[in-house]
């Protein structure tokens, strides 16, 4: 939404934004360099009004002109690559930088290689101050990277945005990159890096609304892992809460912002909201019932800035200062807050007469050759060879065919700039070859309504310019280029004027000439009917918007002959002519040359992106049409698979990258002329199939996603990528706290190897995963050369967590250590006895927490309180175990329900012996908790809790 602020109100407003008055510059010990960060921050804290503070607690911090202090904005996007910002003087619009793009972030962690990671990180830290040097109100030295969100499922519309689906590997990179951002010195911050998104953020339908049902154990082995590790390595200076429901409370208000995130350092962190969350918690989420309690809620859960409302911090200071008046915060949780921001400004250089160490940094580092040169290696690194029947590397051709719908274009991703500059596929293989055919591979169709006779035609490039029947036979206006992206949604681009179909909110135009905006309105999808008919179905992302009021919207023809939007029972048929066939003419060049190039892939906005997850993991139809009519005319077919995610697409020759940036066609050159032995390996299982389970399953160890806990064969495997060379891998031991092994390159080029460590623990009180990532190393070897690599693994990283204890605990147990190229190719394995300690049997005799569970169906983990704590709500049929335990026959259980209900326990099943029925009276509402007691048999073993009626259970004990 566009602030409309008055001429002279925005030019007084600008004037005033960076003055720092000269008389003021060392008048404050806030200022003073040499004094202790806590002095500094207390100085300045001291000095400031209630006012002033309640305005630091938003994402636009007004200039402060009587104390020096410039206008500062949070949260730059700085995901692979300084992307885009909010600029204060031009109505909050989106703005775009155009520096150096790097891979989207889960092809940079497919490098396996931290040390570039964080020249990566180092380059785009580098940038976020060049162009802070252009525009201070602009360009925010806080950036909000990198992503952190475990990629547990492929269909997640945000898939390209995070790293791994393990947590060791994402919380290395994660690592890297953010110490990368912010710099070596050690107090000054290039950038301060903001972790995304706490917590068990994984699903973008419903995003609001649903909610990540956490088991303990998962939420600490798993989910918690990557922001652990980087928050406690000091390589991030907060985190941002998601805009999901975890165990029903909202993420925005989860109180482990506070306590359990702060505890992992004892540095000072600055967490903010992501955007519009706090208003969420009642506009959308009706969690509260007012304004003033809910942002007391987000400031008290730990967060310290308010993503709200574009740059007028004007609601949020009323709504926090109502807060105070009520008494629902103190202006001691302000400061607390404020403190939190002081800090990291002032590690910024805010402050500072000079603005600190990194003010030096200038727009000059913008693209710079030598950051040309990191990108083009950071893509090369990143592309992970899927299989060779033995084409590659290219020897030298005189001739290529290099077609297909990504063979000539480079796209942007929404958390990307725009790119400088270009090298596409089809560029970086004519730097190497003098023949090259190339062709998009696109059917050019016409769309016949088959009632009138007349086809689909563009009228115009112009909003009001809308898409009609008029010709009667097909002309350049009434011809469209098909692209099939993937899971079943395409766009059409007109012959004539070059722009795309799209969607005017009802009506359809072509004025836009790529997929853009935030409901990327040129959406597709034809259907075929029974009678060889076409349904067009439209799929602009607004269709899922509560306002849009037109479910399952299709193409239609209104009377004036003009195309509108309706629903699918008045939808228009229409036959599909192909006027040319792209496909056959790019076989046809394939054939006459001696090597085809078949470059396929996504669009990083066409069918998933933020806010959109995928129905599916296909490949459009046309793009396999595509590669197969090559493949069938020449042996020699290389498939270039470009993709933000998982596709399921098989070839003999594939080599993957995801969309990698301004370099992109001198790194897939570089890879198939074998100058860069291809080393990127998968950092997630691609599945085989599309019988996943539900998006909305958060618990891996039922479900089976992700190498720890599936055991079904994927398509390609977590850690799989090969190489032109091969490695043998000989002497594994394990030794203390040492796992080594000697690798060698048995092949006859150089060659780059990621050499995995992992374990599967055989013997445990707790479900295992099938095996575990420890330890990983990519190397570089020559022909012959062999080396040893030495990897630490600690007793404690065997912990795991005792949700029966709540406590981190290392079991006896024999370990199995494995050390291979992927997950599915173990190369060695040995064994490991590991001493510690037998986890003892389960004294339900002590009160237990309902959520300590070991197993459960059908409950839905729930908040306690408003403010902390997990409870376990049932319905009849659900029920909850606990295994390995001994109890009494008296039952005292903390329960909360509306109307009343009952549950039983049960030994051995959830239809085992009857214990005894524990009848629970109306205690008022799902807060109240009332004591239930009831008599029931003393026992061992498996015992049961099955829920009877609706009702919550906070903890239950069983006294003997």
């Amino acid at each position: 939404m566009r602030l409309r602020i008055p001429l002279l109100a925005t030019l007084t407003l600008a004037a005033s934004l960076l003055v720092v008055p000269p008389a003021q510059a060392v008048d404050y010990p806030f200022q003073n360099p040499s004094l202790p960060l806590e002095q500094r921050v207390d100085d300045l804290l001291g000095r400031l009004t209630l006012d002033e503070k309640l305005g630091l607690l938003h994402q636009s911090q007004a200039a402060i002109p009587r104390l020096g202090i410039a206008y500062h904005k949070n949260g730059t996007e700085a995901l692979h690559g300084v992307a885009w910002s909010n600029h204060l003087n031009d109505g909050w619009r989106q703005k775009f930088a155009d520096g150096t793009v790097f891979p989207q972030a889960v092809g940079l962690a497919s490098t396996w290689d931290p040390e570039l990671m964080k020249k990566v990180g180092s380059v785009v830290g580098d940038e976020v101050r060049g162009f802070n040097d252009v525009d201070p109100i602009l360009w925010g030295l806080q950036v909000w990277a990198p992503v952190v969100d475990p990629l547990r499922d492929p269909r997640a519309g945000r898939n390209e945005e995070g790293y791994s689906e393990d947590p060791l590997l994402t919380g290395a990179m994660a690592t890297a990159y953010g110490k990368g951002l912010q710099g070596d010195d050690p107090f000054y911050l290039k950038a301060a890096p903001v972790l995304k998104h706490y917590l068990g953020y994984n699903n973008e339908t419903n995003r609001s609304l649903t909610s990540s049902n956490l088991t303990p154990k998962l939420k600490r082995e798993y989910y918690e892992q990557g922001f652990k590790r980087a928050i406690s390595a000091d390589a991030a200076t907060g985190v941002m809460a998601s805009y999901n429901l975890v165990n029903g409370r909202p993420a925005h208000v989860n109180p482990d912002l506070n306590t359990v995130v702060r505890s992992w350092t004892d540095k000072t962190l600055y967490n903010v909201s992501d955007a519009w969350g706090p208003h969420a918690l009642t506009d959308l989420q009706k969690y509260f019932d007012n304004k003033p309690e809910a942002f007391a809620a987000v400031l008290k859960s730990g967060q310290d800035s308010f993503t709200i409302d574009d740059s007028n911090s004007g609601p949020m200071v009323t709504n926090l200062k109502a807060a105070l008046d009520q008494g629902r915060i103190t202006e001691a949780d302000v400061d607390n807050a404020v403190r939190h921001a002081l800090s990291i400004r002032t590690r910024l250089g805010h402050f500072d007469p000079d603005g600190g160490p990194y003010k030096k940094i200038t727009k000059d580092v913008i693209n710079s050759p030598a950051n040309q040169k990191l990108n083009r290696e950071a893509a090369g690194k990143a592309a992970v060879l899927l299989k060779n029947s033995g084409v590659l590397p290219l020897a030298k051709p005189k001739s290529a065919a290099v077609v297909g719908p990504l063979s000539a274009k480079l796209y942007r991703d929404w958390y990307s700039g725009q790119q400088p500059y270009q090298v596409t596929p089809l560029d970086g293989i004519k730097e190497r070859v003098g023949d090259v055919a190339t062709g998009e591979g696109l059917e050019r169709i016409a769309l016949k309504h088959l009632t009138s006779g007349k086809y689909i035609t563009a009228t115009g490039t112009g909003p009001d310019d809308n898409a009609a029947l008029t010709d009667t036979a097909p002309t350049a206006a009434s011809q469209w280029d098909l692209t099939d992206w993937t899971g079943g949604v395409s766009t059409l681009r007109n012959a004539g004027n070059g722009k795309l179909l799209g969607g005017d909110w009802r009506s359809l135009d072509t004025d836009d000439a790529e997929p853009d905006g935030w409901y990327v309105q040129q959406q597709f999808a034809l259907e075929r009917q029974s009678d060889g008919s076409y349904l067009i179905r439209y799929a602009g992302y607004e269709t899922v918007e509560s306002w849009y009021a037109l479910p399952d919207p299709y193409v239609t023809v209104t009377s004036e002959g003009t195309l509108a939007l309706a629903p699918k029972a008045q939808a228009a048929k229409f036959g599909k002519e192909v006027v040319s066939d792209g496909i056959a003419a790019a076989a046809a060049q394939a054939a006459k040359s001696e090597v085809a190039v078949v470059v396929v892939g996504s669009h990083p906005f066409v069918a998933g992106r933020e806010f959109h997850d995928r129905d599916n993991l296909k490949l459009g139809d046309g793009q396999r049409r595509l590669i197969e009519a090559v493949r069938k005319v020449n042996p020699k077919t290389v498939v270039v698979l470009e993709t933000s995610y998982p596709v399921i697409v098989d070839a003999p020759t594939l080599l993957w990258t995801t969309h990698a940036g301004n370099e992109t066609g001198h790194a897939i050159a570089d890879v198939l002329f074998g100058d860069v032995n291809p080393g990127g390996r998968l950092t997630q299982t691609w599945p085989a199939t599309d019988g996943l389970p539900s998006i909305l399953d958060y618990d891996l160890a039922k479900t089976g996603m992700t190498y720890l806990y599936g055991k079904g064969k994927p398509l390609y495997s977590f850690g799989h990528g090969l190489s032109y060379t091969s490695f043998g891998y000989q002497g594994l031991q394990a030794q203390g706290e040492k796992v080594s092994v000697k690798v060698t390159n048995t092949g006859r080029v150089k060659g780059d190897e990621v050499v995995q460590l992992y374990t599967h623990q055989r013997d445990s009180r707790f479900k295992q995963p099938v095996k575990q990532l420890r330890g990983f190393q990519r190397i570089t070897l020559n022909p012959g050369e062999t080396r040893t690599v030495t990897f630490t693994l600690k007793k404690a990283d065997l912990a795991v967590w005792d949700h029966t204890r709540n406590k981190w605990v290392v079991e006896t147990a024999t370990h199995d250590v494995l050390v291979g190229s992927s997950s599915d190719r173990i190369r060695q394995a040995t064994t490991l006895r590991v001493s510690g300690e037998t986890v003892p049997v389960r004294d339900l005799a002590k009160t237990t927490r309902a959520m300590d569970f070991d197993d459960y169906s059908g409950v839905f983990f729930a908040d306690e309180s408003k403010e902390s704590g997990e409870v376990v709500e049932g319905s009849a049929g659900d029920w909850i175990s606990f295994t390995g335990a001994s109890w009494g026959s008296r039952l005292t259980a903390s329960v909360a329900s509306v109307n009343g209900g009952s549950f039983e326990l049960r030994l051995g099943s959830p239809t085992g012996t009857l214990l005894g029925t524990v009848q629970v009276p109306a205690t008022g509402g799902i807060y109240q908790y009332g004591a239930a007691n009831a008599a029931v048999k003393a026992g061992t073993g498996a015992l049961y809790l099955v829920f009877k009626g609706d009702l919550r259970v906070k903890d239950f004990a069983l006294a003997r």
